[in-house]
């Protein structure tokens, strides 16, 4: 179970100052380009879009260089800001994605209060400068909430009555469910026929477990992705049928396991995958040298941590499928007649998985305040890096091959030169 580490894949730190805009798809996202889907060896596509607030542009980044291949997911799956741009990429056709992305992340990021053309100006004079800028962007977001998403509560919580929803959060949401509504279409996302399934993980309030919501046996509605996103103190749970939810990367921030254990069995056999795991939080950083430093280093290692329990979970549970596979056919026809091979035989199926770890991986000049710091400039450079890791990545010769027999796990882990 190999793991592939590409690393002479860097993404230069190149100022995108003059350029605040995400830019239009070049012909080739039109649908001109190199379509990849064609004869790939593998039955399904799957997404995985985990949170990470501001830095999710990085995901629509790389939805971008995928929709450009023809690598249209069969499956996305998301969490947190991961559920807002997965419901967004289920809930349109695939002409329209990439529009309706680009559309949602210049909404959230329009310019406050004049302050874009400064931090351009800021730009140009250096990290310590931007890094500044970067400060006093998020410091605005958390003062006048961001268009379309969320706006500060007045009076504060504090002075909210008991027992309120108002006093349970620091911002309000109810925004959100508008910005929803024109970005995604729900009859798409429910339609009897689906081209895209769609799962979004929320916690439980009370009980305190991770559910998902999935368009495979209910009916996805602004709520369900709301409440993917409810990330508290900051935002409110959302009530559906009666019970309160939080952001599921309260649990885990990877819907990974989710897509392992709820994957359909087609014809005796759990389909061959080519999943695209997209971190927002890396694993990897330096010794913190400051307490800024040590807010940062903690989200980093919190929401990133999981997905690498998970992933190794997976490895290994993939693993013991094969090999309990292949003891079963050495049997005797006897011993496969009795019921604990009967049950053995149902979980032990060969199946082959390319993961592609996509991460993304943070400026110098990136703080504390990364996951909450829209500004239009730093929207352009995240969306930009995630297409342009996709696109370095699918340059390698191997993440498009199934290798063995169902008995390989292939990762292929995107990483910089410093790893």
């Amino acid at each position: 179970m190999p793991t592939i580490a590409l690393r002479d894949q860097v993404v230069p730190d190149t100022p995108l100052a003059g350029k605040p805009l995400v830019p239009k798809p070049r012909a080739a996202s039109r649908g001109k380009g190199r379509n990849l889907r064609v004869g790939l060896p593998f039955d399904r596509i799957a997404l995985l879009l985990q949170g990470g607030g501001a830095l999710g542009a990085y995901q629509a980044g790389v939805y971008e260089a995928l929709a450009e291949t023809g690598l249209h997911p069969d499956w996305v799956l998301g969490i947190s800001i991961g559920a807002i741009n997965a419901a967004i990429i289920a809930g349109n056709a695939p002409e329209r994605r990439v529009d309706k992305l680009r559309g949602f992340w210049e909404e959230i990021s329009a310019p406050a209060m004049g302050f874009h053309a400064a931090v351009v100006g800021l730009f140009e004079q250096g990290k310590a400068a931007r890094a500044y800028a970067n400060q006093v962007n998020a410091a605005t977001v958390a003062c006048a909430g961001v268009p379309g998403f969320f706006r500060p509560r007045i009076p504060n919580p504090w002075f909210q009555p008991p027992g309120t929803i108002e006093a349970t959060s620091y911002f309000d949401t109810r925004g959100l469910k508008a910005t929803l509504k024109r970005f995604v279409d729900f009859d798409r996302v429910n339609a009897d026929k689906k081209d895209t399934r769609l799962s979004l993980g929320a916690v439980n309030v009370r009980s305190g477990n991770l559910v998902y919501f999935d368009n495979g046996t209910q009916v996805i509605e602004p709520e369900h992705v709301m409440a993917s996103g409810a990330l508290p103190p900051g935002l409110p749970a959302i009530e559906i049928e009666g019970e309160y939810y939080w952001d599921g990367g309260l649990v885990s921030n990877t819907p990974f396991q989710w897509l392992v254990t709820n994957t359909r069995v087609t014809e005796e056999r759990l389909p061959d995958a080519l999943v695209f795991q997209v971190d927002l939080w890396s694993a990897r950083g330096d010794f913190p040298r400051s307490m800024a430093e040590v807010t940062t280093r903690q989200k980093e290692i919190q929401y990133s941590s999981r997905t690498r329990a998970f992933t190794d979970f997976v490895k290994k549970l993939h693993k013991v499928e094969y090999s309990v596979a292949a003891l079963l056919e050495q049997l005797p026809e006897e011993f496969k007649r009795s019921e604990e091979a009967k049950f053995l035989a149902s979980i032990a199926k060969r199946h082959a998985y390319n993961l592609v770890h996509l991460i993304y991986r943070p400026r110098g000049y990136e703080g504390d305040s990364k996951d909450y710091e829209f500004s239009r400039l730093s929207m352009a450079e995240h969306w930009l890096s995630g297409y342009s890791d996709t696109m370095r990545t699918l340059r390698h010769p191997g993440v498009l091959e199934r290798t063995g027999n169902g008995k390989e796990f292939t990762i292929f882990d995107f990483v910089g030169d410093d790893d």
